[in-house]
């Protein structure tokens, strides 16, 4: 598979712990174009990645996971990258999928291709994350009219194409209803592939709680309507 194109994004706060595991898996599979987002972190983050090879893009505050995604992705589009794809920088997701959403994508020229953690049945998904999904996929469906399995899936690769006219606004982990939003208003081919998923107890403690869904809902509410 030819990776030369591939430019993979990773928002990290204070992942100094976790992402040099995400970045040696990234490198095992082939894939050379990191950019770790740096996004206020105060612990190592970035010396971590950038000792690993990863390009580093700081916030010197913390704007959110959507600005970081953002910041990314015009650094991609920048460097003429063909394909960006977003991966979390806590190791929750498995970087072997990564050749399933390019090859997907470009096998099938499609616009975007959203891993979900529900398309693969193995996964041990704790039954809070479901019921956060499932709640995430019900506004996300609402709002922009557009359906899928996993609104709030952070694992995406996406068509440069498609990059340069999606603007993340949003700077909080909104940004996953706003960029399906994005796929609605610019009538964008996508598909969504299974992908594997592994919940830590770190990342469990890093994930959505009662209190941030019900601020998330209200941000959407505010933005679309």
């Amino acid at each position: 598979m030819n990776t030369d194109d591939v430019y993979i994004i990773i928002p990290a706060k204070d992942e100094g712990k976790r992402i040099g595991r995400v970045i040696s898996k990234i490198l095992h599979e082939g894939f050379h174009n990191i950019v770790v987002v740096n996004d206020g972190s105060t612990d190592n983050t970035k010396e971590v990645a950038t000792a690993l090879g990863a390009t580093v893009l700081t916030h010197y505050v913390c704007l959110g996971a959507g600005a970081a995604t953002q910041t990314g992705m015009d650094y991609a589009v920048r460097q003429k990258a063909g394909i960006v794809v977003t991966i979390d920088g806590d190791d929750q997701h498995c970087p072997s999928d990564i050749k399933s959403l390019v090859q997907t994508m470009r096998n099938k020229e499609l616009d975007v291709v959203i891993g979900s953690r529900f398309l693969n049945k193995d996964n041990e998904v704790p039954f809070i994350r479901i019921v956060f999904n499932k709640i995430g996929n019900l506004f996300t469906g609402l709002l922009t009219g557009l359906f899928v399995t996993d609104s709030q899936s952070g694992f995406k690769a996406m068509h440069t194409r498609f990059v340069e006219r999606a603007k993340i606004n949003l700077n909080g982990y909104e940004f996953c209803t706003e960029i399906i939003n994005m796929i609605k208003l610019h009538k964008a081919s996508f598909a969504e592939v299974p992908i594997k998923v592994t919940y830590t107890k770190e990342s469990r403690e890093k994930g959505q709680n009662f209190f941030n869904g019900v601020k998330m809902v209200g941000t959407l509410i505010k933005h679309f309507l």
